[in-house]
């Protein structure tokens, strides 16, 4: 499995037209001449890289009535949902072309859309937050693509964070929410799972305080392997890792996954998670919301991220699903939640 995550980061890294099972995506670009951050900082010619699945439907007064948006997780772009939840996209699927018109961004601070390495500012790239992931979001949506309201938003992970900041940064523009595998805040333990894999990079000598000429190849190698360990359920670690070299091994081939990347992007990345936090807005929320996750998840245990998102948000009800792959099988494993999904939705565009 770890040779399956290292090979999909690769994939997921693309930024070309991606096609799985059977689905092509090409990406698009949406531009913003300047784009002024939460920090009141600003990014000249801001760019959203997104894919568009299904087709545009309008109501009675013309303006499209089936529009959903697919944030993707921390690792990917564009194309993430469609190559690793392959169980959510697709006709009966919950993110069906057929009846939906879907929206697939990359996220601002990823590669293809403006980044510290796309915009070749590097660490002179302002720093940003998940609010403002969604605010260039919400200008693709109602700028760039003329939709006044969205039918929902489903993300797993990175996507479940954007999924919960649209509904309470923007709250009566949707009528529906999937968050998956994702929590209210970074704290705790995952607050530093996320600070280590950024300290272990910054603080190596090839970072050169973010102005390297070569990526710092082997601190990235090193954060990847010890984020990686909290990716999978505890009994997949005992059943595939019954010796130290076993381990080592496999958290190694783990840490492939970051030769693609850039050592600015991550530390980006992780410092937009680790202000996020949507408690304070609950209150606001206006879809209807179903929360999913893994029980064996560690990086988002069903306790301490799950249940306080259900449990705050008026109405909102929760489903999980078992998975020895847990945070990853949120995605891998994703079609044990599928029925639970549709039934969900179903039942909310009855209404």
């Amino acid at each position: 499995m770890l040779a399956f995550v290292t090979a999909a980061v690769y994939l997921l890294l693309a930024a070309t037209a991606a096609c799985a099972q059977g689905i092509k995506l090409e990406p698009k670009y949406f531009k913003v001449d300047e784009f002024v951050l939460e920090s009141g900082q600003s990014i000249r010619n801001m760019v959203v890289e997104y894919a568009t699945l299904g087709e545009p439907r309008k109501d009675i007064d013309g303006n499209i009535a089936n529009a959903v948006v697919s944030p993707h997780g921390w690792s990917g772009n564009y194309a993430q949902t469609v190559a690793l939840a392959k169980d959510l996209v697709g006709a009966g699927k919950p993110l069906d072309p057929q009846k939906y018109f879907i929206i697939f961004p990359t996220a601002l601070g990823s590669p293809g859309s403006s980044s510290p390495s796309v915009s070749g500012m590097g660490a002179k790239f302002p720093r940003y937050t998940v609010g403002d992931m969604i605010n260039a979001q919400y200008r693709l949506v109602t700028e760039g693509l003329g939709i006044k309201r969205l039918a929902g938003v489903m993300g797993i992970s990175m996507g479940g964070y954007q999924t919960l900041q649209w509904i309470t940064q923007y709250p009566d523009m949707m009528d529906w929410a999937v968050p998956i595998a994702a929590s209210l805040r970074a704290d705790g333990r995952n607050l530093g799972i996320f600070g280590v894999m950024s300290y272990t990079i910054t603080t190596d000598p090839a970072y050169r305080d973010g102005d390297y000429k070569e990526q710092p190849k082997e601190a990235m190698r090193r954060a990847f392997m010890g984020t990686y360990l909290w990716y999978f359920g505890a009994e997949y670690y005992r059943t595939q890792f019954r010796t130290e070299e076993q381990a080592l091994k496999g958290l190694a081939d783990a840490g492939l996954g970051s030769d693609k990347m850039d050592a600015n992007d991550i530390v980006w990345r992780n410092n937009a998670m680790a202000v996020y936090n949507v408690t304070a807005k609950l209150p606001q929320v206006q879809a209807e919301v179903l929360v999913v996750g893994v029980d064996e998840d560690e990086l988002f245990p069903p306790k301490e991220g799950l249940q306080p998102i259900a449990a705050g948000i008026k109405g909102a009800n929760l489903f999980t699903f078992s998975s020895p792959l847990g945070h990853i099988g949120s995605a891998v494993h994703i079609g044990k939640a599928v029925p639970a999904i549709n039934a969900f939705l179903k039942r909310v565009e009855s209404r």
